[in-house]
């Protein structure tokens, strides 16, 4: 169904297009495919295990054409495509997220064929024996670039894998900070070091969300062997836990775009960040500037965001990934912030970056996780498109379609 969630949202230089209620099961991460001039969101699911796909050719008519089951008990809430090829992920569900630590669980990364974009076919599967993979990297071609959990090792680190036959996919190499090795007896890693984020490829670079131990950069020159360039901690004094969780870099202007996530409901932590950081000197990267925290309009009757309830800060980055079918900017920054919806930024001087647009779903009518605590938005995931839609997933609702006033994009 397509029908608007009733309620009031609040919106700024953003219109509703288009929604999809995904028949009750609210969507994760995104990610879209255009082929024979039709358009298609593959929706990775939360609550539910499997994946939607979304003819959003008209995206003010979203049609929902296929529901693939997923292993039960398991995360299904990552999805990569590119070059006609669709990267999942399977992960052990976190406990306090509805699954059930008592059952058995998938864990692994499956590999699909979208030769028939509405009908994906399965060609490999590769295992890591560990708790799974979370948030990856796929741009096309033979290597994928994993946040994967591996026995032995205290949080995700980064993988890279083979899947140039994808029927028998295999590891390439594999990297992590110091310490997070304990089967190995290696000690000394902050707490919360783990790549619970999404690698980011740019040329020879991989751009690391390293949680507690911050952004790191690693130069690919030698696939087979990444090694360390540079990198930067945020904690203390920012939010340690998920203390970078995305790094999207603009290499034609050396900087890197970071955020950490939100993790405790109202504002219960350390504060979360979004920044700008500079690479001309990748040994040495600097921060060299804030993003202005979100506030809520005054008819919300509303001091601040974490008032509202639920998570109130950063979560995820629109990220283009060398995609022709996504939306590619070096001035505009498309983010989710929970409670405060989408929020978009111009960073055209680095230095003072300002909101210029935002959108905020009405509160959830109903239930359909056990998160949050108070049923108010909680926006998880989006991306836009090349035509200038932007696609947004939360915790209660279906897939919101919206588009930036024209003057956003120049």
């Amino acid at each position: 169904m397509s029908v608007f969630p009733p309620g009031e949202a609040w919106a700024h230089n953003v219109e509703q297009v288009g929604y999809s209620d995904l028949n009750g099961k609210p969507g994760f991460k995104l990610a879209i495919h255009e082929t024979n001039e039709r358009w298609y969101l593959y929706v990775a699911h939360l609550w539910q295990p499997g994946w939607s796909i979304l003819d959003v050719t008209d995206p003010s008519k979203p049609e929902l054409v296929r529901f693939l089951e997923g292993p039960a008990n398991t995360w299904t809430i990552q999805v990569q495509v590119a070059e006609g090829r669709m990267v999942t992920a399977l992960e052990r569900i976190a406990p306090g997220w509805g699954g059930d630590v008592e059952k058995p669980s998938e864990e692994s990364v499956l590999i699909w064929d979208l030769k028939d974009p509405e009908a994906p076919q399965k060609l490999g599967q590769f295992r890591m024996g560990g708790e799974g993979t979370h948030r990856n990297y796929y741009d096309g071609g033979r290597f994928a670039h994993l946040s994967i959990h591996r026995p032995g090792f205290k949080g995700q680190i980064y993988e890279i894998i083979d899947i140039q036959d994808p029927a028998a996919p295999k590891e390439v190499a594999r990297w992590w900070v110091p310490g997070q090795w304990v089967e190995g007896s290696e000690t000394g890693a902050p707490p919360f070091t783990m790549l619970h984020g999404g690698p980011y490829v740019a040329g020879k670079r991989t751009f690391l969300p390293y949680g507690a131990a911050g952004l790191v950069i690693l130069d690919i020159s030698d696939i087979s062997e990444p090694s360390l360039v540079g990198g930067l901690n945020f904690a203390p004094p920012f939010n340690p836990f998920v203390g970078v969780h995305s790094a999207v870099p603009l290499p034609d202007r050396n900087l890197v775009i970071v955020n950490s996530e939100a993790i405790r409901e109202e504002c219960d932590e350390p504060l979360n960040f979004t920044g700008l950081v500079d690479i001309s000197d990748e040994t040495t990267p600097r921060l060299i500037s804030l993003f202005p925290l979100p506030r809520p309009p005054a008819r919300s009757g509303l001091a601040n965001f974490a008032q509202f309830g639920g998570r109130f800060g950063p979560h995820n980055q629109h990220q283009d990934q060398n995609q022709p079918a996504l939306f590619k900017s070096d001035t505009l920054v498309f983010m989710t912030y929970f409670n405060a919806g989408l929020r978009i930024f111009d960073i055209s001087d680095p230095i003072m970056p300002e909101e210029v647009g935002y959108f905020v779903p009405p509160c959830p009518a109903e239930r359909r996780g056990p998160l949050p605590s108070k049923l108010v938005p909680q926006s998880e995931d989006l991306l836009v498109d090349a035509r200038g839609y932007i696609y947004m997933s939360d915790k209660n609702h279906g897939i919101y379609i919206l588009r930036g006033a024209e003057n956003l994009y120049g």
